[in-house]
Formats: C-alpha cells, structure tokens, sequence
C-alpha cells in the first residue's frame, strides 16, 4: 500500500529509461497515479491549480511509462518513462535539472533549450473576456465554446474519412488513405502564402473578408487533413485554442504592421510540421492555427466563419447532417 502524505500526495521522481538521466520530481495524489496506471503515461496533481494533468497534455511532451517503484518506506515513487518530444522541463529544456549550482550559490546552466516555451504555451491560459459578435479589442469565452463544438465536428468526420475508405466518392478520403505528408505540407504551404497575401493586399478574389474566411478555411482544411494522417486526437492539439489566441493577438497589433512576422511563423509551422518529433509537430499545428486566428482579425472576420464555412461544404455533401 503507498503512503500519501496529509495533503494525499506522493512525490514520484522521474527517470529517463534510457539514459537514467532525472527529467523531473511531481507529485501525484490517488487519482493522478491511478490515470498512470490504466493510461501507462503519466499524470501528476498540481498543488497550484488543484487539479490533475496529463503530462504533455499542452506541448506534446508526453513520458510513456516504462517501470514503477516504490521506495522501502512506501512513501516516494520512481517511474522510468520514454520521454516523447525530448523535453520533460516546462521551460524546454530536457530536463527540469538543467542548472548546477555553483560555490558562490550562482547557477550555471548546463544544457541547450530544445524548445521555446513562448511557442509552445504562448499565455495558454490567459483569461479571455467575452467578445461581441464581430472583433473587437477582446475575444473571449463566449467564442471558446462554439468555436471548439465546430472544429470537434469537422476533425471527427476528417477522422472517419481517414478510417473508412471513401476514395471513390471523397477526394478527402483518397489524400487521408495515401498518408502522403508531403503533399499535404506542400498543399499548406500554399494556402499559408495566400491567407497572407490576402492581409497584404497581393491576394485577392472578393475582397478581404471573404477571402479570409476561404483562405482561413482552406488553411484548416489542410491542417486537419495532416493531424488526421499522423493520427493526432483532438485534444493533441486543441486547435480553437490556438485559433482564439491568434485572433485576441491579432486584435492587440491590428494598427502594427505585422505582415513580416506572419511570413515568419508560416516557415517556422512548415519547418516543424516536416519534422519527424511528434512534440514538434504539435508545435506547429498551434502555429498555423494561430495564423488563421491572426488573418481573421486582420479582416475583421469572427473566428468562427471559416469553420461554419467547412461545416456549410460537408453539409452539402452529405458528411454532416443538417
């Protein structure tokens, strides 16, 4: 029987299975090791929010369970993890034990930073204020809600698509079965390039709001079409969260001229996105998603209109039903 402390915790010290490295010390209350158990990645309790959480649950960053152990009172756990991603340290680096103390009580850091929690967090839980129909200096919970019960639709019916072979009668269907990452990133890249050309003014059909709203779309399409194919849950990636805190940034800078960051950004998603890390990919998908949130502010378009716009084509087609 393991022993919680008064709190119902327990501390479980976190090792590299590979290299026996320390990544980490968290704690654990019953809950959080019982997730552990049954899901063989690990859980922990923060103290902080008084919840539990699935490690990588954000970043991507998950440590697959390899061994458990308990020390001789019972009150302390080991737990030898494959750690996915490369980074175990909220602040990107390998390990949480990345500084050695030095004599005169300085710090000396030891290791390179693997990557940028700006990008990989990027004020993810930053409090929204509650927006009104069109974009305004706030975007907020009320567009949270509608915004995710969209997108979860249109990456279920991606999701089906990619497990039922549809091909003769969806050509979604056909690019899902070829799991052919290349195109698909090659197919982004270009959609990226005229959702911004359509904020620069180089781009343009009906005018910039409908075009964002196409462009944007399209931009999803794509993203969805290429989590589908490397076999990403949902909730990998949370795509409306990253599209939310796009647009209130996009809100923020909306009088700066931020069309060379954009362009930026879209290399920095298509580089990681070609990477062979599923933590780095994550990474990009929060990336282009936050780009389309971005352009719809740009354009004074609701977030939400690109994504009724995809549910309004497959309603057409028969994959939704009305």
């Amino acid at each position: 029987m393991l022993k919680f402390d008064r709190s119902e915790l327990i501390p479980a010290v976190i090792q590299d299975d590979a290299t026996g490295d320390v990544l980490m010390v968290a704690f654990m209350n019953e809950e959080a090791y019982q997730r552990t158990r049954e899901t063989g990645y690990t859980h922990f309790f923060s103290r902080s929010r008084q919840a539990i959480w699935h490690k990588g649950e954000q970043s991507g960053n998950e440590q697959e369970v390899r061994a458990m152990f308990v020390n001789c009172e019972e009150n302390s756990l080991l737990i030898r993890v494959i750690q996915h991603g490369g980074a175990a340290c909220h602040t990107g680096y390998r390990s949480c034990y990345y500084r050695r103390l030095l004599p005169d009580d300085t710090y000396e850091t030891i290791a390179e930073r693997i990557f940028d929690p700006e990008v990989v967090y990027n004020h993810a839980g930053a409090q929204f204020i509650a927006p009104s129909t069109t974009p305004n200096e706030h975007a907020g919970t009320d567009l949270i809600a509608p915004l995710e019960t969209n997108m979860r639709q249109l990456y279920t019916v991606y999701l089906y698509l990619h497990d039922h072979d549809l091909s003769e009668v969806s050509n979604t269907s056909r690019l899902l079965l070829e799991h052919n990452e290349g195109y698909l990133i090659a197919r982004l890249a270009d959609e990226l390039q005229e959702l911004t050309e359509v904020q620069s003014g180089e781009h343009a059909h009906s005018g910039q709001q409908p075009d964002t709203i196409l462009e944007g779309s399209q931009v999803a399409y794509w993203l969805m079409l290429l989590a589908a194919t490397c076999n990403l849950r949902y909730d990998d990636f949370m795509p409306h969260l990253s599209m939310i805190q796009g647009y209130t940034e996009g809100i923020a800078t909306k009088h700066i001229s931020t069309i060379e960051k954009a362009i930026e950004q879209q290399q920095n998603c298509l580089n990681l996105l070609a990477a062979n890390d599923r933590a780095l990919m994550i990474q990009g998908f929060h990336i282009g998603f936050t780009l389309i949130g971005w352009a719809c502010a740009q354009a004074n378009v609701n977030p939400l209109a690109p994504t009724e716009y995809d549910i309004e084509q497959m309603r057409r087609k028969g994959l939704i039903r009305p």
